[in-house]
C-alpha cells in the first residue's frame, strides 16, 4: 500500500506590493491542484523599495523613474497582470491614484502572524488589501484592521507594530536571503535546494512539482 504524497517545501521570498508574487502563488496553487501534490509554503520578507518614504510615491511616476517605463508600457503591463490574475482567481485593480508604499511594517505583521499561526492568511489578506481593495498597507491602523479581519487581535497587532517588536527579526530574515544572493521577488526555493525566480506559469510549476515529487518519491 502506497503512503501519502509527500509535501514539497517552498521558501517563498516576496513583497506584498509585488504583483508577480501573487501571480506566481496563484499559478503554484493551481499546479498543486492539478498534480495533487501538497505544498508547504514558508513566506519570507523582501522589500522591493526599502528606501520608500512613509508617504509613498505615485505608482506611475515611480515606474517611470525606477524602470524607465512609459505610460503605454505601464498600461500593457497592467492589462497583462489583470489577465494573469483572473486566470488564478485574483482580482487586480489599478486606480489612477494608486501609490507604491513602504512595506516594512507589513512584513512585521506577517512575521507576528507567523508566531500566531496565521501567516498565510495574513499574507493573502495583504495582497488583496493592496491590489484589489487599494488600501494603504503601510498604515498601522489599516494593518490592525487586516489582522482583525484575519481573526487576530487588531489592538495587539497595532501595539506590536508601533513598538517595532518584530523589526529586528524581519531585518535579520531579509539579510539572510540577501546573503544567499536573492535580490529579486518573487524568488522561490524548492526543497531548500532549487531556486526559481519570477512567475513560471501554471504549466511550468506543474512540470517542476512533478519532477520534484518523482525525485523524492
Amino acid at each position: 500500500m502506497s503512503g501519502m504524497t509527500k509535501s514539497i517545501r517552498i521558501d517563498f521570498v516576496s513583497d506584498v506590493v509585488c504583483p508577480w508574487c501573487i501571480v506566481a502563488h496563484g499559478q503554484l496553487q493551481e499546479a498543486a491542484l492539478r498534480t495533487g501534490i501538497p505544498l508547504q509554503i514558508h513566506w519570507h520578507p523582501f522589500e522591493l523599495n526599502p528606501s520608500m518614504p512613509p508617504s509613498g510615491q505615485d505608482m506611475r511616476s515611480y515606474l517611470a523613474t525606477k524602470y524607465g517605463i512609459t505610460p503605454e508600457q505601464s498600461a500593457r503591463n497592467r492589462a497583462q497582470l489583470i489577465e494573469l490574475g483572473a486566470e488564478v482567481g485574483f482580482a487586480f485593480s489599478y486606480p489612477q491614484d494608486m501609490r507604491v508604499v513602504n512595506t516594512f511594517h507589513a512584513h512585521q505583521l506577517i512575521d507576528w502572524a507567523r508566531i500566531k499561526g496565521d501567516q498565510a492568511l495574513v499574507k493573502m489578506a495583504l495582497f488583496r488589501a493592496y491590489f484589489t481593495e487599494n488600501r494603504d498597507v503601510s498604515d498601522l491602523s489599516v494593518l490592525a484592521e487586516l489582522a482583525e479581519e484575519c481573526g487576530l487581535d487588531g489592538a495587539e497587532a497595532q501595539e506590536v507594530l508601533a513598538r517595532g517588536e518584530r523589526a529586528a527579526d524581519v531585518r535579520a530574515m531579509q539579510q539572510f536571503w540577501l546573503a544567499k544572493g536573492i535580490d529579486s521577488a518573487p524568488s522561490l526555493v524548492f526543497q531548500q535546494k532549487y531556486l526559481v525566480t519570477g512567475a513560471q506559469g501554471i504549466e511550468g510549476y506543474t512540470e517542476l512539482l512533478t519532477e520534484l515529487h518523482d525525485e523524492h518519491a
